[in-house]
């Protein structure tokens, strides 16, 4: 139960950008800020994967239609991650504290992964690229500074990332029209695409 708060912001967090939460709570536990994080997450190689993805994920978050096409790709990622991020956080003993945990971050992911996604979508149906930017920065901004928190506060950080969560479902709800606008919009797009795709041409057809 002590390790509840930190493992649903990390899941909070890991929804938005698995890669920073991966790399900012290794880099805090290698440094000896945190002595909660487990010595898994502060491995060498596991640093340099997370800072490699992360920057990869930095610039493609930032350009419209990408961001929502990487969004996608990490559907499955993401949820996974925070759930294998809180059950090492709960101990990475096979225990039943540890599954829950694991359950508990993975699903918290989940939902906020689909509410970045979703608004994501909807920005983009505005056609210039600085609202991606401008909320790609904000999200990045946001994941560091509730994780940092998290490891000092982590009851009043999880009450942060979990009305930051109930805000973005909320706003999602708002802005249902342009997200269907925008699915609208991308299957007209393959429609086009497979339309102006001349046909195979096989011998004897």
């Amino acid at each position: 139960m002590s390790v509840l708060p930190l493992v649903f912001t990390s899941g909070w967090a890991s929804g938005i950008n698995a890669y920073a939460v991966v790399l900012l709570l290794g880099i805090f536990g290698a440094t000896g800020v945190s002595d909660e994080v487990p010595a898994s997450l502060q491995r060498t190689d596991v640093l340099v994967v997370a800072g490699v993805l992360f920057l990869c994920e930095m610039v493609a978050d930032k350009i419209p239609y990408v961001d929502s096409a990487w969004d996608t790709a990490h559907t499955f990622i993401r949820p996974l991650a925070g759930a294998v991020v809180a059950a090492l956080l709960a101990g990475g003993d096979g225990s039943l504290s540890e599954l829950a945990a694991g359950a508990v971050g993975g699903s918290t992911a989940l939902m906020s992964h689909l509410v970045k996604a979703g608004t994501r979508m909807a920005v983009n149906t505005s056609p210039e690229p600085f609202s991606n930017i401008a909320m790609s920065t904000v999200e990045d901004l946001g994941v560091a500074g509730v994780v940092t928190f998290a490891l000092f506060h982590p009851v009043i950080a999880a009450g942060i990332a979990g009305t930051l969560l109930l805000l973005g479902l909320l706003i999602l709800v708002f802005l249902a029209s342009r997200v269907r606008r925008f699915l609208r919009r991308r299957a007209q797009r393959r429609e086009e695409k497979r339309l102006t795709t001349p046909a195979s041409q096989w011998p004897g057809g």
